[in-house]
């Protein structure tokens, strides 16, 4: 895999006013996406995902033969300091790795699998670690894994390529727990040959993805005070905390709704998550690129209005009696996917255009911070909420939203501007020339060390 260093501009804070190609290049998506090996570190890595993650908590009780408060407790700790280790891995990316990044967040995880294996019976505290090793690995990797494609491509087609990456993953993830539900008759035993499958297929990935050798340029003392200071993007950060709750609208708030509420067949909330996954994998790409006509910041609070209206069609529907509730609420969890998908194709895309490459780590970094800690209050939340009944859960929910979509809505992007105002240049690109700057300062920009050139489609 390759990359042209002057492929990628230093910052495109006004990137939705370019022109955009709305055409679909299944080659050059694959290139854009960073490369066929990364595609397949990709897949092979959901996979692994999915065979495990959904399961971890019963591996804990069955195979270990640990309490559930003790199990959960341990998987919590693990979400926790894999959000306090998000600023390292910030600051990493901004050194100039990138798939030495990823590799190294599916090689942690396959280290906490083999720690996983090796735990005997009724130990909490190795089962603890290796759920801290697994929480650092999960929380780290979606942040390489934008700044690793913003390294590759640009404008729009980056958009489509971080899109193309997350449909591959949900298909991956859906594969792996499909074939992990199937062998759940098996028992412990059958645990653990996922276990070790899952661990395979990290230390795969994470091969693969190592063998990119995709790297970025570093910025020098005098490039970080020429550039300013970071976009700090308060608003944004806030309503992607309350925007992250629909990814958990399908695995928490419906199964608890259609089960213990409207006492619905528990058919119901599975035929809706795979509803769900399907409509991600098939129409995640499209729908980007269908939006990428417009800005990416009308796009993320057009997002934030489908899924409060589908949050109040939620309600409307748990009102309904004649056994009309749950076919009601599973048509109206199209709604709610269709929001999910329009918030994750425009979220990221839209914090990596207003990073600017010097900091696209660190950026990145924040934006993942409040997406996990989105992630991780939602299901306290969410239970919390639903026993009040349907209005206190589905219309807190969508007043939330509506007003996170409004923030974002109107917060202006504020480039960074020197002291007499005018609006900073970006840093030169590798290759170009440099006024003022010794031969050391152009080799330190040096992009992307690359095995082969890369043609830009």
């Amino acid at each position: 895999m390759s990359v042209n260093p002057r492929a990628r501009p230093a910052a495109e804070p006004h990137g939705d006013a370019m022109r955009t190609d709305t055409k679909l290049r299944p080659r050059a998506l694959v290139r854009a996406s960073g490369g066929p090996r990364y595609a397949v570190a990709l897949v092979v890595d959901a996979l692994g995902t999915g065979l495990l993650r959904p399961f971890l908590l019963l591996y804990g009780v069955m195979v270990l033969r640990l309490s559930a408060p003790a199990t959960g407790i341990a998987m919590t700790a693990g979400i926790v300091v894999g959000l306090v280790c998000m600023p390292a891995v910030g600051r990493w990316l901004d050194r100039g790795a990138r798939s030495s990044v990823v590799a190294a967040s599916m090689l942690v995880r396959a280290l906490g699998v083999a720690l996983l294996l090796a735990t005997p019976a009724k130990h909490v505290w190795p089962f603890a670690t290796a759920a801290l090793l697994l929480g650092v690995g999960n929380q780290a990797w979606p942040a390489a894994h934008a700044a690793l494609v913003a390294t590759v491509a640009r404008g729009r087609e980056r958009d489509t390529a971080l899109a193309a990456g997350r449909a591959l993953r949900n298909a991956g993830l859906g594969a792996g727990a499909l074939l992990a539900t199937a062998c759940l008759a098996g028992g412990a035993t059958a645990l653990r040959a996922m276990a070790l499958a899952t661990g395979i297929a990290y230390l795969t990935a994470a091969a693969l993805a190592w063998s990119v050798r995709l790297y970025a340029p570093t910025a020098t003392p005098a490039d970080d005070e020429a550039a300013g200071p970071l976009p700090r993007m308060r608003g944004l950060l806030a309503a992607n905390v309350v925007y992250v709750f629909c990814l958990n609208v399908p695995e928490i708030a419906l199964p608890l709704v259609l089960v213990t509420q409207l006492h619905a067949s528990p058919a119901w909330p599975a035929a809706v998550f795979v509803a769900n996954t399907v409509l991600v994998v098939t129409l995640q790409v499209p729908l980007t690129v269908l939006l990428s006509r417009f800005p990416r910041r009308t796009v993320l609070a057009l997002a934030g209005a489908v899924l409060a209206v589908s949050y109040l069609g939620f309600l409307a529907a748990a009102s309904l009696g004649g056994g009309w509730a749950a076919p009601a609420v599973a048509a109206v969890s199209v709604v709610c996917t269709l929001g999910e998908i329009v918030y994750a194709g425009s979220a990221t895309a839209l914090v990596t255009a207003l990073a600017p490459a010097r900091a696209m780590g660190r950026v990145l970094a924040r934006f993942e911070l409040s997406t996990g800690f989105g992630l991780a209050v939602s299901p306290a939340v969410i239970t919390a909420l639903a026993p009040h009944g349907p209005a206190a859960l589905w219309g807190g929910l969508a007043g939330a939203t509506m007003v996170s979509a409004s923030v974002v809505a109107t917060e202006q992007d504020r480039p960074a501007t020197s002291p007499t105002g005018d609006v900073r240049p970006p840093l030169p690109q590798p290759g170009e020339s440099r006024r003022n700057s010794s031969p050391s300062g152009s080799v330190r920009t040096l992009l992307c060390r690359v095995r082969q050139p890369f043609r830009a489609p």
